[in-house]
């Protein structure tokens, strides 16, 4: 048997990470078993499956890497069929016709549930069962009075004619799958393997929407994540390779990937944690992509050996490529400034005096080297009964805005002995 795997999205919007998780889920077991990953797009809500909606969902995958196989099916373009199976359901006697509600606008039809117990075996979540008094066990609409099939219908029919072998989706599903099951057999087609992921999480166990931070691909890819990170992260939001490992390539993760690990309890999205792996997959960039990137943020980096060197200087500072942001001032004289942190290190006339003393000793040094620097702001600091630090926050404020960032001597040294100085001064003439 070939596995036959889909993304099934309804394209209303931005693209949930949860959604993602589960189209990542699908490509790897697909690609695992050298099976084929389809994509088919629910787009029968004509309101908000807009063509810019449908490209959005297009746009995550491509950006993750994730290929399909054959060519998108456009649910919308499937109601013949729909409804041709909801007529060999009435025909069969398994539906029926009802004016839902006694409104007079038409007569919906139902599909007749069995009315007894039934059972199915969840790869993650273990054996799934509902009496036959459950709610979800009732009949339910499959077409509506208005004409138009519903999601149950149109679902499982196009699994159907897809030849879906395994859904894997969210448990939000696990109560509809018994109904899908009951459809598919009244149809007298396979009934394919379930699967449902447990849901992701934010830090209180709710879950994890745009309120916790960024929650759509999109987000992540605006604010300069790799989607290699994504990807790998994601991954392991509910399933683990069975062993400590954590940062781990496409083709690793194709060949580990199994539905067995995949955990039943929800799956908590820690940023920290994110941004850590994403750290990882940036610092293991190709110098020619730093270099690219620098010179997109800031088109003045003409000189190589100079990018050369801030790069160093700046390449463990840079969680995300929206990061190199921060770097403006060793390329810019008009660079942001962290107005609270500079009122307390360089507000009074005092603080700038003590700058004046440094900036003395630094206009006089025969290197402009790092060492040279640092040796002369301790002797300054000894001289002037002052600490280090009070002489290394103001420094920092006056040459970069910031009150954090690269080894202070070394951003001296690298931004060069006039920058320095021009810079140290107007902070003093401030």
């Amino acid at each position: 048997m070939t596995i036959r795997c889909r993304f099934a999205p309804s394209p209303t919007g931005n693209v949930h990470i949860g959604n993602m998780r589960a189209a990542i889920y699908n490509w790897l077991f697909a690609r695992h078993h050298g099976g084929q990953f389809l994509l088919r797009v629910e787009d029968t809500d004509r309101e908000r499956s807009t063509p810019e909606a449908v490209q959005t969902v297009l746009n995550a995958m491509d950006w993750l890497g994730l290929t399909v196989d054959e060519v998108p099916m456009y649910q919308s373009t499937q109601r013949d069929a729909h409804l041709a199976a909801a007529e060999q359901l009435l025909t069969a006697g398994r539906a029926y016709k009802l004016d839902k509600g006694g409104t007079g606008k038409g007569e919906a039809i139902l599909f007749r549930m069995p009315g007894s117990d039934m059972t199915y075996r969840d790869l993650i979540k273990g054996d799934q069962q509902r009496p036959a008094s459950s709610p979800t066990m009732s009949d339910f609409v499959i077409v509506r009075s208005d004409g138009n099939p519903v999601f149950h219908l149109a679902n499982i029919v196009d699994d159907i004619n897809q030849g879906i072998t395994h859904v894997i989706r969210g448990d939000d599903h696990v109560d509809n799958t018994f109904r899908h099951i009951a459809l598919i057999q009244a149809l007298g087609a396979p009934v394919p393997t379930y699967a449902h992921l447990p849901m992701i999480v934010n830090q209180q166990g709710k879950p994890y929407s745009k309120r916790d931070g960024a929650a759509f691909v999109g987000d992540f890819q605006d604010q300069g994540f790799l989607a290699d990170a994504l990807f790998n992260y994601l991954v392991l939001l509910g399933w683990s390779p069975g062993d400590d490992r954590e940062v781990l390539t496409r083709d690793e993760l194709v060949t580990l990937f199994t539905l067995d690990r995949v955990q039943s309890k929800p799956a908590q999205f820690d940023m920290k944690k994110f941004q850590w792996m994403n750290s990882e997959y940036i610092q293991r960039s190709p110098d020619a992509e730093w270099s690219r990137r620098f010179r997109d943020a800031f088109p003045e980096a003409t000189d190589d050996a100079y990018l050369a060197q801030v790069i160093t200087l700046m390449k463990p500072r840079v969680k995300v490529w929206a990061d190199i942001a921060t770097a403006a001032y060793f390329f810019r004289e008009e660079f942001p400034v962290d107005a609270d942190a500079y009122a307390k290190r360089l507000g009074t006339p005092e603080a700038r005096a003590q700058l004046a003393a440094l900036t003395a000793q630094y206009a006089n040094l025969p290197s402009f080297d790092a060492t040279a620097l640092e040796t002369a702001l301790r002797t300054t600091a000894e001289s002037l009964g002052l600490k280090p630090a009070d002489l290394i926050h103001p420094v920092r404020l006056a040459v970069s805005g910031q009150p954090g960032g690269p080894s202070l001597f070394h951003l001296l040294e690298t931004i060069g002995r006039n920058r320095a100085l021009n810079r140290l001064n107007k902070a003093i003439r401030a």
